[in-house]
């Protein structure tokens, strides 16, 4: 059984397309100039923009260090050297957490709620600044446009990994899954009722399982059935509500498709629920054509089929 995702359509173009590069420097650039982080004291005061982003990242309750690499892409080292400097201006402290010394936990001092106030107003000041030359109508089509960047920059930062279906992420994932179809489904949902009573069935070679991760936090999984008689089969796809409109539905169904062609598959097929209107839309628009039921999954209203690859037509 498989559910939610979204419509948003895929990259047609090669991602090293000369034109679509350059247009994507030329607008770094410009990015750059205008927000003001090619100086050193980012917006007026005294310190860089890596120091001034881990002041707001930490927040009003705090956060672990593993935490903040995490979520701004940064080696251990670099951060260590931030967090030191802000330390050493009484902005932070930076202890052991009290239930696992092993984790360090930094919280905002007094002055260091004090400067990210202070930042916070600058901040707002620059994006007034931003918007102020503009008339109403370039206003709105900066901000809409700076939503949709957001959106495709976030989606470009999210990875898909292959795990094993124990893994902590991977339960995560699922036990959301599974929480959010006893809500959706009129009968209730009971994973041991399914055809996929445990996800262990999809470890290889029988199958794979794929978490995506946003900041290091998963959002999403997509399991792969590798049966050695019959079609390769999507399991147990979900994606976290908040991350929906990222494209991550289309992204798991065409790394799944890759990987069932590696294996020497030519057709993949899943079965889905008549409640999950979003995810049959999915299916539809990435080419899969609904078929006879292929199997009695008690869960299912819809069975789906697509021809990948170049296999013999044997599975």
């Amino acid at each position: 059984m498989n559910s939610f995702s979204d419509y948003s359509q895929g990259m047609t173009a090669d991602a090293s397309d000369p034109t679509h590069l350059s247009l994507v420097r030329h607008f770094n650039r410009t990015v750059t100039e205008r927000v003001g982080v090619l100086h050193d004291r980012y917006l007026g005061l005294d310190r860089p923009i890596g120091e001034a982003r881990l002041l707001w990242e930490i927040g009003e309750q705090g956060q672990d260090v593993r935490r903040l690499r995490e979520r701004l892409g940064l080696d251990s080292g670099y951060v260590s050297r931030l967090l030191r400097a802000l330390e050493r201006d009484g902005l932070v402290t930076v202890e052991p957490h009290p239930q696992d010394r092993r984790v360090r936990t930094v919280r905002l001092t007094a002055a260091g709620r004090a400067e990210r106030t202070v930042l916070d107003g600058r901040s707002d000041d620059l994006a007034a600044s931003l918007l102020a030359p503009l008339n109403a109508d370039q206003r709105a089509r900066l901000v809409a446009a700076m939503t949709d960047v957001d959106r495709l920059l976030t989606a470009a930062t999210v990875t898909l990994d292959t795990v094993d279906p124990d893994h902590p992420d991977a339960r995560h994932c699922l036990l959301s899954y599974f929480t959010e179809l006893q809500d959706l489904f009129d009968t209730g949902f009971d994973e041991a009722r399914s055809l996929l009573p445990d996800a262990g069935g999809l470890r290889p070679p029988h199958g794979l399982f794929l978490v995506a991760r946003l900041h290091g936090e998963p959002i999403g999984c997509a399991g792969l059935k590798l049966p050695a008689d019959a079609p390769a089969e999507v399991k147990r796809m979900w994606i976290a509500p908040h991350a929906r409109r990222l494209g991550l539905g289309r992204r798991f169904l065409a790394e799944l498709e890759q990987r069932a062609a590696r294996h020497g598959y030519s057709a993949l097929r899943l079965d889905t629920n008549k409640a999950l209107d979003a995810a049959i839309g999915l299916y539809r628009a990435a080419g899969f054509e609904e078929v006879a039921a292929f199997n009695d999954e008690p869960y299912a209203h819809h069975w789906f089929e697509k021809r990948i690859g170049d296999g013999d037509g044997s599975r």
